[in-house]
């Protein structure tokens, strides 16, 4: 559309309502949601829970700002500190958000201790967002190219290298924390190795660094846990969120425990909108949802079951170079690039995403089906077939490449 900024190119299809795991265009047709608005809609589309909610405190209030107590604020807080080990919270209104707040704690953790240049470690193939500091933070040359110059105070080390961090550690006197995502999501989801992650608490401890995790697609019950560090017996002391927290409405969190959840005194930070009245009751329907009825235990289960039917129907298995993932982030490398995919998914009525290039993504909703996680198992599958068909003419002597 000429009125929009051409920040994306959308997909050629219009969705009008949604339920469960499903999306319906205005005719009618219905389409398996394999994407869950990018790992937003953990309770699918219209969950009953959040929609009441949503309505009674529309009907109540929605905005009043944070010069002023936020009750249903405050039981969110509570709910979303006691879920996930922290003391204390800042919401705000998405990932990047979160992660701006992050990184300002980082930098006041330096002040503290009179670092003039304070510098975070990040890591390569990492994604942290869109603002000028959470793309300086990302490890994708690509989405930064044209938007320099960059935030300065940043230093890049290779996931699962310890002895890169090790030698950070030996010849830096100005780092102050570490941000990383336990499983990186735009990156090709891939979950950070246990000893990894206990090789960096242990370096954070020893140099008095910040260890800071971005979980703003991989929690909220994705991965099978409330949060993904649950399963790793590492402990952060910085914690973002922000996605299926609110279902579709926008709100994010920077949670901290320890020293780090009293850096922050009034001034240091702020939102406009965040945590008003709306997106406060959508997360604490969110919260309350997810412990009631066991959600996040459902990911490991519909995990096996899309995977089983994916690979039982798949005939081009060679195609396949890792499955790989935690839970319902599920990441589908293939061989070759595959960006074309999601638009012929949409032949077999199913939404998926491709991302670094090679990697089919799947985040589904938690409240999918496990007979719809066969169905989008074996219509991917189908749909993969169905591609590399079209670009291989198979003959009785092999297979002949037909296209470029």
């Amino acid at each position: 559309m000429a009125a929009l900024m051409s920040t994306y190119a959308p997909l050629p299809v219009s969705f009008t309502h949604g339920a469960g795991a499903e999306l319906f265009t205005a005719s009618g047709e219905s389409y398996l949601d394999g994407v869950s608005g990018i790992a937003v809609t953990n309770l699918g589309h219209a969950h009953p829970k959040v929609t009441r909610a949503l309505t009674e405190q529309a009907a109540r209030l929605v905005h009043c700002s944070n010069l002023f107590h936020i009750s249903a604020q405050e039981r969110a807080a509570q709910k979303l500190i006691s879920l996930a080990g922290m003391e204390r919270v800042f919401f705000c209104n998405s990932g990047a958000e979160a992660n701006e707040a992050a990184l300002k704690l980082a930098r006041l953790h330096g002040a503290a201790k009179s670092i003039d240049q304070p510098k975070t470690v990040v890591l390569e193939h990492a994604f942290h967002g869109r603002t000028l500091a959470t793309l300086s933070a990302t490890g994708n040359r690509k989405i930064q190219a044209g938007f320099e110059p960059l935030v300065s105070g940043f230093v890049r080390a290779p996931r699962n290298d310890s002895s890169a961090l090790e030698a950070i550690a030996a010849n830096s006197t100005d780092v102050v924390a570490v941000l990383l995502e336990p499983v990186q999501g735009e990156g090709g989801v891939f979950p950070l190795d246990q000893e990894y992650l206990v090789r960096i608490a242990e370096l954070c401890k020893e140099n008095d660094w910040l260890l800071m995790f971005d979980e703003v697609q991989s929690g909220n019950g994705r991965t099978g846990s409330y949060f993904y560090y649950q399963q790793s017996g590492v402990v952060p002391d910085v914690l973002t969120t922000a996605k299926a927290l609110g279902n579709g409405v926008p709100i994010g969190a920077c949670m901290a425990r320890g020293p780090a959840a009293r850096l922050f005194a009034p001034g240091h930070h702020g939102t406009t909108y965040g945590g008003n009245p709306l997106a406060s009751a959508a997360a604490s329907a969110v919260l309350d949802t997810l412990e009631a009825e066991g959600l996040p235990a459902r990911a490991p289960v519909l995990r096996s079951e899309l995977i089983d039917s994916f690979q039982a129907t798949l005939r081009h298995t060679d195609i396949v170079k890792d499955i790989r993932g935690a839970g319902l982030m599920i990441g589908i490398e293939l061989q070759e690039p595959c960006a074309e995919l999601p638009a012929a998914a949409l032949e077999k009525n199913i939404l998926i995403n491709v991302t670094a290039g090679q990697t089919v993504r799947l985040l589904p909703p938690l409240v999918m089906q496990q007979s719809q996680a066969a169905q989008l198992g074996e219509s991917l599958a189908h749909t993969i077939d169905r591609w590399l068909d079209a670009r291989y003419e198979v003959t009785a002597g092999g297979q002949q490449c037909v296209t470029s």
